[in-house]
Formats: C-alpha cells, sequence, structure tokens
C-alpha cells in the first residue's frame, strides 16, 4: 500500500472528532454534528467545485456521523466522485463509503460499477484490490451479475500481482456463497487449482477457502487438488517454525492453512495413487506424533493452535475409515483427552471419539475407555459434556457392554439433567432392546425405566414393550409377575398403570394360581390406581375389567358392579361413559362363547422396525420439541411400529402433563354457561400444538373488544371476586405462594395454555386469549378423586399495588365438585398500567373433611398485553436510537439453559408477544422484535434485540422501553425462557 502523505491528515475531521468528544450531553452532540451536517450540505451544493482533499475530508466527516448512528442522506455522489480519481486516500475513503453505507440496491449502483470496472482494468494492483474489496462487501446481485466473468480471469492471470489474487479468491468466494449460479465454471477452474502451488502463503490459503466451497457443488472439476494439496500439507508439517517465520503462530507453523487443507481433503475419498496416499499417511503420522511430544510453550495460543490441526487431522481420519493402525492411535490420542483439565478438549474427544466408536477398526479400542467415559458421565459439570459421554456410551454398547452400559445410564437417570432425560430414556430402551440377551432382562429393565423416569418414557416406549411381550410367550408370564409386583409400589407411575392394565388383561391368567396374585387380589390392586389416572388411562382399564370377566368369571359380579357406579355411567367424558355402557351390556346380555370370542387374546402383531431409534433421530434434529414443552412431547399413536396400536382400547393415551377431565373431547358442564364464543377454546384447552395463542374463531377483533367490558371503576373491590361469605379468607390471610409458583409461572410466560398446578387431588387447567389491554382466561378445576370436593372456594388476590394496576372479575363456581368431574371458571381481565407482580390464585375446599389450600400465582404477565408491531429498519433504528437513555435500557448476558435452536427461539420470542422483524440486524443469527404495551392509562413501546453465541452458549438480551421499570421486568421475564 503507498504510505499516506503527511498532508493527508486532515485537520478538519480531527478537530470535529475532538469537538464531538467533548460534548458534554446527547443534545449538544446533536446540535453540533447538525450544524456540520449543514456547513457540509452547503459545500456540497455551492457554486465553487471542491477539490478532491475537501471532498475527501467531508465524506469522511459523513461516514464518522454515520458510525455515531445518524442517518445520512446525502454526499453518496460526492463519494462515487472520488472513486475516479488518482489518489490512493481519496479512492480508498470514496470506496469505504460505498461498502458501508451505499445499499445494495441503491440507484447509484451501475455508476458504482463503471468506477469498478476502470479501476480492475487499470492494472493497478492497489485500486485492483480496492475494487475488489468493495465488490465483496457490497455483494449485490448485481454486481455479481456486472463481475462474476472478470474476477476468475483476474485470478488465474499470469501477471497479477500476490495481493490482487489473493483478493479476487475471496471476492469471488463472497459472491458464490450469495449467488452460486453466477459464477461460471470453465476453464478456469483447472488454472485456479494450481494456486495451491504459489510461493505466496497468503494466495494459497484463500485459494483453498475458495476451492473447498468450489468442490462441494462441483467435485469432479477440482479432483485435481487432491495431490497438490497433500503436497502443500507435507512441506507445512515437516517443515520446523523457522522455516515459515511469517506464518508460524506460537511455534506452529501455518496453522489455519493446514486446517483448511484437512478440510478440503474431507471433500474427497482417500487418494487412489498410491505414492500421494502414503505421503499424506505420513502427514497425519507426523501430526500425531507431534501431539505426543512436550509442547514449545506454555501459552494457550500455543495449544490451541496444535489441538485445532490435531482434531481435524483426526477428522480425516475418521472420514477415510480406512486406516485401522491410523485410527487406533486417533482414538488412543483422544483417549488422552478424556481427563484433560480443559472442558472443551474433553467435550471435542467424547465427540469425536462417538464417530470413532461406529468404525469396525477402532470399535474395540474404543471400548478400552468404557471406565473413563462412564466416569465423565457421573462427575462432569458441564451438561453438555454429560450428553456427549452418554452419546458415546451409547454409540461403543455390544453385547459384551450392554448390561454395564444400560446399567450405568440408568443410574445416571436419577439426577440427570431435565433437557436431556427423555433421550437418555429413548437410547436405554433401544439399547435393551437391541442387546438383549434374554427378554426377562428387557422386561426388567424398561420397568425400571418407568419408574425412574416415568414421565419421560414416550409411548413408544411402553408400546413397544407390549408389542415384544405379546409376540413372546416365553415372556408373558414372567412380565405379569413383574408387572404385578411393580403395581404394589404406594407411589406408581401412570405410564406403569398402563403396562399393568394391558399385560394382566392380556396374561394375568398365567400368575392367578398363586393365592398372592388371584383375580380379586389383581382386579383390587388395578382398581386401587383407577381414580389417580388420565381418562386414556382409565378407559384402558375398563377394557382390561371386561377382559378380566373372560379371564376370571368369578370378577364378573365386582367388575359389573364398578361399571353399574355412577360416576361412570354418568361420567362428564362421552368416552369413559360409552365404554362402561357397552361393556356392562356385553358382560350381561353376551353368552360365555360370544365373551370368550369378542375378548380372545390379542395376535401376535407384525414384525416391524421398532419406532423408538426413529424417535430418536428425529430428537437428535433441529427443533427438538422438548425445549418448547419442559422435556415432554405427545406423539400421536399412528406412527408406533407402523400404525399397530398395542392396547386394548382405540383412544390414544396423552402423556403425563395432559388433560385428566376430557378436556379434549367436549366442554364438560360448567357452574355457569360458557359464552358461545368460548366454545372453541374449551375443545382443544390442553392441544398438542405450539404453545402460540390459541385462535379465537370467527369472532372479529371488535367483538372480542366489545365482549370482554372492563369492570366498573366505581366498584374495584368487585373485581376481586363476587361477593363472598363473611369466613372467605382476606389478602392477608391466604397464606405465601408455594415453593414451585415461580417456577410455574415461568411455564406460561410464552404460552397460554396449559396445566397450572396438579397434584394427587386437585389439577387446574388454563386457557387465555388477550387483546390490547383486556383478556379472558378460563380456569379448569378438576377432581382427580372419587370423593367430592365441599366448600370450593377459588379467589383472585390483588397484592400490594396491583389493584391500581390491573382489575380482575371472576365468577363465582360451585362449592362442590364430584368425583371425576371438573368445573370452569371465567376470568375478565383489564390492564390499568404496567406491573410488575402477578396476581394471587387462592383455592380452598374440604377434601374428606380434611381443609386443603394452596396458592399460585396467576399466570398474567405484563408481556400477555403486547401488541406486536411491524416496523421497516429505517424506523427501528431511528426509534432504537430515541431510547437511548440509561434507564430505558435493560440488558442481560446468561448462559443458555436449554438446546439453542433458531425455531425454537423464534416460537418463544412470537409467545412472548412482540413482532419479529426480519433484515434489520446485520447479523443474521440475531432476533430482533418491536411490540406495545397496551394499558389503560398509556402505551409502552418495547424493543428488544436477541443475540445468541451458539459457541459459547450464551445469549445478550438487549430491551428497550419508555419505561424503566418494564424494561427490566421484561428482560427478567425472557431471560428464563432461555
Amino acid at each position: 500500500m503507498p504510505a499516506v502523505s503527511k498532508g493527508d491528515g486532515m485537520r478538519g475531521l480531527a478537530v470535529f472528532i475532538s469537538d464531538i468528544r467533548n460534548c458534554k450531553s446527547k443534545e449538544a452532540e446533536i446540535k453540533r454534528i447538525n450544524k456540520e451536517l449543514a456547513n457540509i450540505r452547503s459545500k456540497f451544493k455551492g457554486d465553487k467545485a471542491l477539490d478532491g482533499y475537501s471532498k475527501k475530508k467531508y465524506v469522511c466527516k459523513l461516514l464518522f456521523i454515520f458510525l455515531l448512528g445518524h442517518d445520512i442522506d446525502f454526499g453518496h455522489m460526492e463519494a462515487v466522485n472520488l472513486l475516479s480519481s488518482n489518489k490512493y486516500t481519496e479512492k480508498q475513503i470514496g470506496y469505504l463509503f460505498i461498502s458501508v453505507l451505499v445499499n445494495s440496491n441503491s440507484e447509484l449502483i451501475r455508476l458504482i460499477n463503471n468506477a469498478i470496472k476502470n479501476d480492475l482494468a487499470s492494472r493497478n494492483p492497489t485500486f485492483m484490490c480496492l475494487a475488489l474489496h468493495c465488490i465483496a462487501n457490497v455483494g449485490s446481485r448485481e454486481m455479481g451479475e456486472a463481475f462474476a466473468a472478470d474476477i476468475p480471469r483476474i485470478l488465474v492471470a499470469g501477471d497479477s500481482m500476490d495481493s490482487v489474487k489473493q483478493s479476487a479468491a475471496l471476492c469471488l468466494l463472497r459472491l458464490y456463497k450469495a449467488s452460486p449460479d453466477l459464477v461460471p465454471m470453465g476453464e478456469w477452474t483447472a488454472r485456479v487449482v494450481h494456486l495451491l502451488n504459489d510461493q505466496h502463503m497468503g494466495v494459497v490459503t484463500a485459494a483453498v477457502s475458495l476451492i473447498t466451497c468450489l468442490c462441494k457443488k462441483n467435485p469432479d472439476d477440482f479432483k485435481t487438488c487432491i495431490s497438490l494439496a497433500v503436497s502443500r500439507l507435507s512441506r507445512i508439517v515437516s517443515s520446523a517454525s523457522t522455516d515459515l517465520q511469517d506464518y508460524t503462530y506460537y511455534f506452529v507453523p501455518a496453522p489455519w492453512l493446514s486446517v483448511k487443507l484437512l478440510r478440503l481433503l474431507q471433500c474427497y475419498p482417500p487418494p487412489e495413487d498410491a505414492a500421494v496416499k502414503g505421503r499424506l499417511v505420513e502427514c497425519l503420522e507426523t501430526v500425531l506424533n507431534k501431539a505426543q511430544e512436550p509442547p514449545k510453550s506454555k501459552k494457550v495460543q500455543h495449544s490451541n493452535a496444535k489441538n485445532a490441526i490435531l482434531f481435524e487431522t483426526i477428522s480425516l481420519i475418521i472420514h477415510y475409515d480406512s486406516e485401522p493402525n491410523l485410527l487406533v492411535r486417533a482414538c488412543n490420542q483422544l483417549g488422552q483427552f478424556l481427563q484433560h483439565r480443559e472442558t472443551n478438549l474433553r467435550y471435542l474427544a467424547l465427540e469425536s471419539m462417538c464417530t470413532l466408536a461406529s468404525s469396525e477398526f477402532s470399535h474395540e479400542a474404543v471400548k478400552t475407555h468404557i471406565d473413563t467415559v462412564i466416569n465423565a458421565l457421573k462427575t462432569e459439570r458441564d451438561v453438555s459434556v454429560r450428553q456427549r459421554a452418554a452419546d458415546l456410551l451409547y454409540a461403543m454398547c455390544d453385547r459384551s457392554n450392554a448390561k454395564q452400559i444400560v446399567s450405568e445410564m440408568l443410574r445416571y437417570l436419577e439426577t440427570a439433567d431435565y433437557a436431556i432425560r427423555e433421550e437418555i430414556v429413548l437410547k436405554v430402551a433401544i439399547l435393551a432392546e437391541k442387546y438383549a440377551v434374554d427378554y426377562s432382562w428387557y422386561v426388567d429393565t424398561i420397568l425400571n425405566l418407568i419408574r425412574i423416569a416415568g414421565d419421560y418414557v414416550s409411548e413408544e416406549v411402553w408400546y413397544r414393550v407390549l408389542q415384544i411381550v405379546t409376540n413372546r410367550d416365553d415372556v408373558q408370564g414372567y412380565a405379569a409377575k413383574t408387572v404385578f409386583e411393580a403395581l404394589q409400589a404406594p407411589a406408581c407411575h401412570e405410564n406403569m398403570v398402563k403396562v399393568g392394565g394391558y399385560i394382566l388383561g392380556e396374561f394375568g391368567n398365567l400368575i392367578a394360581g398363586d393365592p398372592r396374585s388371584s383375580p380379586p387380589v389383581q382386579f383390587s390392586l388395578l382398581h386401587s390406581k383407577f381414580h389417580l389416572c388420565s381418562v386414556a388411562t382409565r378407559a384402558l382399564l375398563l377394557s382390561t375389567y371386561i377382559k378380566f370377566i373372560n379371564l376370571f368369571p368369578e370378577t364378573k359380579a365386582t367388575i359389573q358392579g364398578v361399571l353399574r357406579a355412577g360416576s361412570q355411567l354418568r361420567n362428564a367424558d362421552v368416552e369413559l361413559q360409552q365404554r362402561a355402557v357397552e361393556y356392562l351390556t356385553l358382560s350381561s346380555v353376551a353368552s360365555t362363547d360370544v365373551l370368550a370370542t369378542v375378548l380372545e387374546e390379542m395376535p401376535p402383531f407384525p414384525e416391524r422396525e421398532s419406532s423408538i431409534l426413529a424417535k430418536l433421530k428425529r430428537k437428535k434434529g433441529p427443533g427438538a420439541a422438548s425445549a418448547l414443552d419442559d422435556g415432554r412431547r405427545d406423539v400421536s399413536s399412528n406412527d408406533i411400529n407402523g400404525g399397530v396400536e398395542p392396547t386394548p382400547s382405540t383412544v390414544s393415551t396423552p402423556s403425563p402433563s395432559a388433560d385428566l377431565l376430557g378436556l379434549r373431547a367436549a366442554p364438560p358442564p360448567a357452574a355457569s354457561p360458557a359464552p358461545a364464543s368460548t366454545r372453541n377454546l374449551l375443545v382443544d384447552v390442553f392441544s398438542d400444538g405450539p404453545a402460540a395463542q390459541p385462535s379465537l374463531g370467527p369472532t372479529p377483533e371488535e367483538a372480542f373488544l366489545s365482549e370482554l367490558e372492563p369492570p366498573a371503576p366505581e366498584s374495584p373491590m368487585a373485581l376481586l371476586a363476587d361477593p363472598a361469605p363473611a369466613a372467605d379468607p382476606g389478602p392477608e390471610d391466604i397464606g405465601p405462594p408455594i415453593p414451585e409458583a415461580d417456577e410455574l409461572l415461568n411455564k406460561f410466560v410464552c404460552k397460554n395454555s396449559g396445566v397450572l398446578f396438579e397434584n394427587q387431588l386437585l389439577q387446574i387447567g388454563v386457557k387465555s386469549e388477550f387483546r390490547q389491554n383486556l383478556g379472558r382466561m378460563y380456569l379448569f378445576y378438576g377432581n382427580k378423586t372419587s370423593v367430592q370436593f365441599q366448600n370450593f372456594s377459588p379467589m383472585v388476590v390483588h397484592p400490594g399495588e396491583l389493584q391500581t394496576q390491573l382489575a380482575v372479575q371472576t365468577k363465582r363456581v360451585a362449592g362442590q365438585v364430584d368425583g371425576g368431574a371438573q368445573v370452569q371458571q371465567v376470568l375478565n381481565i383489564e390492564c390499568l398500567r404496567d406491573f410488575l407482580t402477578p396476581p394471587l390464585l387462592s383455592v380452598r375446599f374440604r377434601y374428606g373433611g380434611a381443609p386443603q389450600s394452596l396458592t399460585l400465582k396467576l399466570p398474567v404477565t405484563i408481556n400477555k398485553f403486547f401488541q406486536p408491531t411491524e416496523m421497516a429498519a429505517q424506523d427501528f433504528f431511528q426509534r432504537w436510537k430515541q431510547l437511548s437513555l440509561p434507564l430505558q435500557e435493560a440488558q442481560k448476558i446468561f448462559k443458555a439453559n436449554h438446546p439453542m435452536d433458531a425455531e425454537v427461539t423464534k416460537a418463544k420470542l412470537l409467545g412472548f408477544g412482540s413482532a419479529l422483524l426480519d433484515n434489520v440486524d446485520p447479523n443474521p443469527e440475531n432476533f430482533v422484535g418491536a411490540g406495545i404495551i397496551q394499558t389503560k392509562a398509556l402505551q409502552v413501546g418495547c424493543l428488544l434485540r436477541l443475540e445468541p453465541n451458539a459457541q459459547a452458549q450464551m445469549y445478550r438480551l438487549t430491551l428497550r422501553t419508555s419505561k424503566e421499570p418494564v424494561s427490566r421486568h421484561l428482560c427478567e421475564l425472557l431471560a428464563q425462557q432461555f
């Protein structure tokens, strides 16, 4: 580059920058900038022609003002004029201004293209580099169409200087990534490969990046690069650090180029030429040998560079999978990293060994490290490293170590992180089935799995065990005995009840000879779990009962008594009611022969590939639903084992968090009739769709707002509840919220429906909808027992100042809730002004004569009153600058608590209520949103920016609103979701 002369110092620019820095306030800065803009505008429009130096100075000032965050709407033409200057500094400033300020769709692109074309044809290497940099920085399609054919010629021209070749290669790479169809393949492709032999290491590095990208789409055109890449790699690996002094980084010769060459070789199979292959193997062995040498420096930069080459070398060895000696050596090298003090190295070692475990040459070598991997699973602090350890155990498992690995994974499952429990459950189920020496061990393992992690055992897992037990006569008796013993535990998971109901209904006769498991005992044991189960499980148990009548006639009278019970024949759920009626009639009317034919044993299922493996693959893919729904996922029974559902019933089984009281099927009777417009809301209260705002049916927004009449302002006490008896508690004596109240509240920040609370007695479900500053919420109280709740009294309480900030109008519910029934309560909500604390929900009732009470936080947070706002990038940045006071901004940098997935993040931000703005942030990985919080008193504008860092597993969240407490509160609410 030419030296900058002393006269190019631009004293006026220095004075202007000094003035800006000396400004005492934002207003003074804006005043100074406006004064300067007026001066520049007058100079540009004046009659006197400006010389190149003045143009450069004023364009520099405009560029500086833009970088301070102010809009620049003039000066573009003057910058374009600078491109025609013969002085380097003037041309450089012109290109810099264009690269930063000119939009790719600007009307000036044609003028800019003409100037670039002149510079490319000038053969002045400095001007050519400036032009190539500008093309790469702007990268518009119009520029690509204009220069895509010229740049390859410059790249391979014999008289091009090294700096020009380097710039041309990187510019062509940028254009190819932006518009692959614009870069023509031709005779230049064969010549660009020979740049790998160039004497200039910078040219080689740029050429390798370009060839690696091009060969992925056109591998045959660049196949000759293999031998040249191996030759260049060999020279680097065998050289001493003093041979490449300009490209040696902390005693490691050309580490970046070495890594790029190794990645390029991974685009092709092993070399066919024996000489080339031998030279490559020698290179790989040299890298592995150097890894064993003592470090030449204690600095982390040295070890990072050295390990980067080593791991890329191991990736190439794994890719080829044809050199047993290298694979074993790579495995041993990775084994040393498993106990390294650096967490990142342990993670990378586990990840690479997962791939090595799949190779027939290195599988046995990987197995020798099983104890170290098990220890990592138990003791690692970082959850991502523990997850990789679980992946490696799964990959290295075979018949010789299956029992040990399954046992260790089951032991770890008891304390595993919730985010990976479902995945480990699937892996244990797959390994137990794949490597089962005898199926009694398989049955024990699956039942143990349900006992340890029942909430995370998906339908595929227990469907599969039922399919295997049904198909194998030798294990049916053992399965019946084992599941009978498991059901005797006081705390028995619902999935265990499902498995037990099916197996005892089919094969209970195999253990009926033992007095300890006689038919009445089996029935009594199953029926003791009946009132604690969901609707689908109750339906399955009813099918088991009718099977018992066929298997054990002596239980007929007892079972018919259960079916005749009013709680069954008049059940609110239509499926349970229909089964009870039909099964009772069938057992009363049908003859023994007909009954035996209708209720005969299930036939063997067709042998199909296990669906558990497919579920695991889906789970490992992007957008895993566990991140959206606390690690639990409902799966349709239609895709299980090819569509066969091995349950005695035809109803699908919901997940552990699914609805207990049949809200999926139809709206149950409520204490007061629901408005017609809410009928659709009751049908899918706990649907399995994404946690977004529910559909409001055909009702237009005006109708919705007119239906939600706000409470009368003159009677604020009416907002709490309908007039209650004098004995009802006041806000001061309801007691504190339950310990998990905050955790339950956080689940509803980004969704509007689900189960708010559940224990052995009561289930509380929520369905809500919000428009502007009004909302409507439906609370569903379900009695899970067979005993009636008495004096049932839910009430909403406003702690502190909340009564002046939020108005909640409730409707009274019935004081009695029958066993197995549910009641609905409607809440009309109005946001009067911004608030920070949610209202409290106090529920009191008597069960079996004993008083019961609990206090929850009602899922009403300030973000529920968000109105999504779409805006252009220019409007967004203008508004962002307006909200620049320190108190208006809240920022938080935090560690990711869930797997970082772009689709999951997008769904959560939409559920939070803001609109997502595309093409606003220069970094496409970031998320930008905007919205307005609607209250009766005022509107609060909100802008947010979420910056994920996948490598560090961290986020930076920035919120700006017009009210300081709102910024901090929204920042805290949203940060807890990631």
